[in-house]
């Protein structure tokens, strides 16, 4: 037997187990999609070195692990503890709490909701929302042609729904907290969030990941955006992954007319990590912003694809990724900018700039624009340098020692990705990270 016929053999041993746990479920419309998703992921497999978009991140280790759907639940009191640092002190805001991708409502925070936002797991939703739920749900995010967004829809059971109503607008932030507990073994959660923001709508979201213990697993999240006309959505990301965990995730959005969205995703933990992260612009005089900062350390591999899909005219694209690459880490980008014939006067920057602390480590960068309108301004860049030995010694003749230079020149690199972080609470704690990583390098 093959390793491809193996795990597809074990993911589908481990759905029928699914299946008997639905309670009489099996013939809901979600149910089906399911089933659709998995025939997908069968014909699929996971990818290999052969596909170009797969080239420089080995997921061997992930087909080969035979990874179970977690059903370790600890104790609350002592968990409770664990996630405080994970947190926000802000009492207005509303957080949802999900242990190896379910939901907890004993861990989670009730903060003061607006009229017109609905904030819930998508378990609830599918019960208390079944119209939003088969409107937008697996719509975007296409599991036909993508093996890790068919596997998780295959399992798709638990995450977050967001829904904030026409006309609304959400000041305080709305954070999704996603633990993973190691002592449950080697398993998988597939994580499905849903945020939809309907016509002249404002609102912002956090997604976290998390790991506690230690322990090899899988996370494999994905994650469907609804930007509808002139509606404003901040999105952040923060994966804190075990150092052994296997972290494949997929953002899918979607922009109207006259929309603004932004998003920001921070990187520090897991073995093996890959974030997908694809924007389809389809309303004139829309906006999109990615930014993106991921710190690699001993021997973790990070991954970044990013597509921004210009589909209409008259819109802007902006796209800012850094790495700081240590030890013997890897870091990939690919960012690629789409421009279609109709969408002529579009304006859009992406840059990728990475900076490596020792000689071991090794960044593939590949920025790239793939254009097929005639008015248009679109540039790209990437760069890859060690620290300015001018600029150390500037510092060290203002009377900063070497270290304390070096960690200074790592902190301005990495503001300029953080201080666009609007939620303080949150900047302050990626900030934190940074400065922690840089501790570590030097004890």
């Amino acid at each position: 037997m093959s390793q491809a016929e193996n795990y597809i053999d074990w993911y589908s041993a481990q759905f029928e187990l699914f299946q008997k746990n639905l309670n009489g479920k099996a013939g809901s419309p979600i149910n089906q999609i399911r089933q659709k998703a998995l025939a997908s992921f069968s014909e699929l497999g996971f990818p290999t070195l052969r596909d170009e978009e797969w080239r420089h991140t080995d997921i061997s280790p992930i087909a080969a692990g035979h990874f179970k759907l977690a059903q370790f639940r600890p104790a609350f009191d002592a968990l409770r503890k664990e996630i405080r640092s994970f947190t926000y002190g802000d009492p207005q805001m509303h957080q949802l709490v999900f242990i190896n991708g379910k939901y907890v409502p004993e861990l989670s925070a009730a903060g003061e909701m607006t009229a017109g936002v609905t904030v819930s797991s998508l378990a609830q939703a599918v019960e208390n929302q079944p119209r939003l739920i088969e409107k937008y749900l697996a719509q975007y995010a296409r599991y036909a042609s993508h093996p890790f967004i068919a596997l998780n829809t295959a399992f798709i059971e638990d995450g977050g729904v967001v829904h904030i109503s026409r006309g609304t607008i959400r000041t305080t932030p709305i954070h999704l907290l996603f633990v993973a507990h190691a002592d449950a073994g080697d398993f998988v959660s597939h994580p499905r969030t849903l945020i939809v923001a309907e016509e002249s709508s404002q609102a912002s979201v956090i997604e976290s990941y998390i790991g506690l213990g230690k322990g090899s697993y899988l996370t494999n999240p994905v994650t469907e955006i609804v930007v509808a006309d002139n509606a404003v959505v901040d999105h952040y990301k923060v994966q804190r992954e075990s150092e052994e965990a296997y972290h494949v995730a997929v953002q899918q959005i979607y922009q109207g007319r006259n929309s603004s969205f932004t998003s920001l995703s921070l990187s520090f933990g897991g073995a093996l990590v890959r974030n997908d992260i694809n924007a389809v612009i389809d309303g004139e005089g829309s906006e999109c912003i990615l930014n993106g900062l991921y710190l690699a350390s001993g021997q973790q591999h990070m991954d970044n694809h990013t597509l921004i899909d210009h589909a209409q005219p008259y819109c802007q694209s902006r796209e800012l990724y850094k790495g700081i690459l240590d030890d013997q880490s890897r870091g990939v980008f690919s960012g690629k900018i789409h421009v279609r014939k109709p969408a002529q006067k579009t304006d859009a920057i992406q840059s990728n700039k990475n900076l490596v602390l020792s000689e071991n480590a090794r960044i593939d960068t590949k920025p790239q624009l793939e254009i097929f309108a005639d008015d248009v301004r679109c540039t790209h860049g990437g760069t890859v340098g060690q620290l300015d030995p001018n600029g150390i010694f500037y510092l060290r003749t203002r009377g900063i020692s070497e270290e304390n230079a070096r960690k200074i020149m790592v902190q301005a690199f990495a503001g300029d990705v953080t201080n666009r972080i609007k939620v303080t609470e949150l900047r302050e704690q990626a900030e934190a990270l940074v400065n922690d990583r840089l501790a570590r390098r030097t004890a």
